[in-house]
């Protein structure tokens, strides 16, 4: 009967160690830090087309500390269960003049970016869905800043403004 006790205790134990380390991993992930796999066109030349794993920290944003030129990870405006990866242009009252799609012949547009607001693009224009075509991004969905490439190897190190 004291056996059974005994090992009750230790895999009562080695959860709690378990749920622990959950927990920290949760944290992290939510509120520090965060690996993410990205591909795609919208960024090039910037990420690669094949993938790139990032590492996201996810508290610049939270401290207003992102500004032009980050690129940042945001819930999509058009469809909250996707998230985007874009570089801020402009930030809440800015002036943008845009064409509403570079391969048009539009004539080109001037917005100022409302308070609360920032206007996120894609490096590569022509093949970017950003706030060109659902205008200024509530600064709210932004869920973090993109500040370390990891691979492929060849690419590791900061991604460039």
């Amino acid at each position: 009967m004291s056996e059974w006790r005994s090992l009750l205790r230790k895999a009562l134990a080695n959860s709690s160690i378990v749920a622990n380390f959950f927990c920290l991993l949760h944290i992290t992930n939510t509120y520090l830090w965060s690996p993410l796999l990205v591909y795609g066109e919208s960024m090039l030349p910037t990420l690669n087309l094949s993938g790139d794993v990032l590492v996201v920290e996810h508290f610049s944003h939270r401290l207003e500390r992102v500004r032009p030129g980050d690129v940042v990870l945001v819930r999509s405006p058009s469809d909250p269960t996707r998230m985007i990866t874009k570089r801020i242009v402009a930030m809440a009252g800015d002036t943008i003049t845009f064409l509403p799609h570079p391969a048009a012949t539009e004539r080109s547009r001037t917005i100022q970016v409302p308070k609360g607001h920032i206007w996120i693009q894609g490096d590569n224009m022509y093949a970017s869905t950003d706030s060109r075509h659902y205008g200024p991004v509530p600064y709210g969905l932004i869920q973090g800043k993109v500040f370390l490439r990891v691979w492929p190897p060849h690419g590791f190190g900061s991604v460039g403004q």
